[in-house]
């Protein structure tokens, strides 16, 4: 079972493109948030059409994942919280988004919504508890930020992951999350594509420009991952007996 891994394209439509032709070589592709880009000359709901088209043509090729991040928010709810509802409407067969778990092989993927507040968080840790009454198997999270504290939550000048996601990976005890929001993590002395906390591995493939995207392939069979991008390739085996 391998799925391609990436985050943080920000409306790079080469990048897009690397990733449409690439996902039919994969049994599922992973969108770790920030599709859009909230600083481009493109207004949002242009830029969205345009993604929609994108996430279409992946998800017609193979299996497909996209949680949203913080520069995906197009509404705001009754807390006046940023939520990204257009990804909701794309909803579909072969399409997994914000607020889902679908079972691949062996493995649970829960995809996470980005939370901009207490309410949004909320609603994210409730859907995971919720998610955690499944069966127990192997269980991988897509989550935009990486938990605060770690290398691939390390900026280059200090830390900027998530403070409240490492208290609900010690409660609920994932085997995975990937994520994405720190750009610079693997490319910075201190930082790092991939980090464990207790036994749980993080990963973060960090954002190049130009293509292909920085990327991670992972083998939830082999129990391998790999991250390929313009500093090189490093390759990592998480299996039980390897984290001893």
């Amino acid at each position: 079972m391998k799925l391609l891994v990436v985050s943080d394209l920000h409306f790079g439509l080469n990048q897009f493109d690397w990733v449409a032709q690439s996902a039919p070589q994969y049994d599922a592709v992973i969108i770790a948030g920030d599709l859009l880009d909230i600083a481009g000359h493109l207004d949002l709901d242009s830029q969205i059409t345009v993604v929609v088209k994108y996430l279409r043509a992946i998800s017609a090729g193979t299996r497909l994942l996209v949680c949203s991040g913080n520069h995906d928010g197009d509404e705001k709810n009754a807390s006046q919280e940023f939520v990204a509802r257009w990804l909701q409407r794309v909803r579909a067969e072969g399409l997994v988004v914000d607020g889902a778990g679908v079972d691949l092989g062996d493995w649970r993927i829960s995809v996470c919504p980005w939370w901009d507040g207490p309410s949004t968080r909320e609603a994210m840790q409730h859907f995971l508890r919720q998610q955690a009454t499944h069966p127990p198997r192997p269980w991988l999270w897509v989550h935009h930020a990486p938990p605060d504290q770690l290398g691939v939550s390390w900026t280059g000048k200090v830390h900027a992951g998530d403070t409240f996601l490492a208290g609900t990976i010690a409660e609920l005890k994932p085997n995975l999350v990937v994520s994405g929001h720190i750009h610079n993590s693997p490319f910075r002395s201190g930082g790092a594509w991939a980090s464990r906390l207790g036994d749980t591995w993080i990963f973060n493939a960090g954002r190049q420009l130009g293509v292909p995207p920085a990327f991670i392939e992972l083998d939830l069979t082999a129990r391998t991952a790999r991250w390929v991008s313009q500093a090189g390739v490093e390759d990592l085996n998480f299996a039980p007996a390897a984290m001893a």
